[in-house]
């Protein structure tokens, strides 16, 4: 197995954990708010890495860690769970996959990255694939929830071109910690001000939010670092798709839904789109014209 391909592989296990988000707060964090949920995954994570790594950022790094600390975390945890709250897991998925197209765009613009006609393509495809996946006739287009998914997944595209743009000269582990504390750091007096008291935790809604935080942040999001370090953020952005796949399996198996040919077809259709993205950065391809 080539070095490119592990670090494929472990990259994509960041977004497969990812794909637990809906099941897990819909089912047992049903009377949280949506802020609070994200600030609850992602301080109490960062903290505890922040005091095994005991290193704090320094000079120009402050101003870059809370940048992607907002974009990486409070931002597009905040939104994310707007639209996980307000939308249903199919049409927040749905608007989320656009994330994959805003990468390769917004890579040309900071990075000066190629825009390559396949992997346009092949981020078009996996939008597809995923609304086949996850949406039904029945699905309901909440406009603050439409709103809140675009807002996440450009926030997170910027987070993702910006972390490769920004190598920083700690390791991966520091990174982690700094970004998930200042991004929790930046919810904390938006939970204070403006949210409504967090509802007494069971012993259910907090193994759910260990789970969030812990393996569902601190550690995938180390792994997706890593991947965005190693490989180019346009290469690893449509493993992002493989969060919904992942989403319809378990409330296939977890809580009886329905798999359908098409949702099978979309799943399958999703995959394809990966492939063909990493394809369309190994094969010397076309890159699309754009004015500078």
């Amino acid at each position: 197995m080539t070095t490119r391909t592990t670090d494929l592989l472990l990259t994509a296990i960041a977004p497969v954990i990812w794909g637990s988000t809906y099941v897990v707060t819909t089912e047992f964090l049903a009377g949280f708010s949506p802020v609070t949920v994200a600030m609850l995954r992602a301080l109490p994570a960062g903290l505890l890495l922040l005091l095994i790594v005991r290193q704090l950022p320094t000079g120009i790094w402050w101003l870059r860690v809370f940048t992607l600390g907002a974009l990486n975390f409070s931002i597009f945890l905040s939104m994310l769970f707007i639209a996980t709250y307000r939308l249903p897991g199919g049409v927040a998925a749905t608007v989320g996959a656009v994330q994959p197209l805003l990468v390769v765009f917004l890579a040309y613009l900071l990075l000066a990255s190629p825009i390559r006609a396949g992997a346009v393509v092949a981020a078009l495809l996996g939008a597809g694939g995923v609304a086949l996946l996850v949406l039904t006739p029945q699905a309901a287009l909440d406009p603050i929830g439409i709103a809140a998914g675009l807002a996440g997944a450009g926030s997170m595209a910027c987070g993702t071109v910006l972390s490769r743009k920004w190598q920083p000269p700690v390791s991966l582990l520091t990174f982690t910690a700094w970004q998930l504390t200042a991004g929790g750091l930046l919810l904390v007096p938006v939970v204070g001000l403006l949210e409504p008291a967090m509802p007494v935790p069971t012993t259910a809604n907090l193994l759910a939010l260990a789970w969030l935080g812990l393996i569902g942040m601190a550690l995938t999001f180390l792994l997706w670092l890593r991947g965005i370090v190693r490989l180019e953020s346009s290469l690893v952005s449509p493993l992002l798709l493989l969060s919904p796949v992942t989403a319809v399996l378990l409330g296939w198996w977890f809580l009886g839904q329905s798999l359908t040919a098409m949702q099978t077809a979309g799943g399958l259709l999703v995959v394809g789109s990966i492939w063909l993205g990493q394809y369309a950065y190994r094969a010397p391809g076309r890159a699309l014209k754009t004015a500078a």
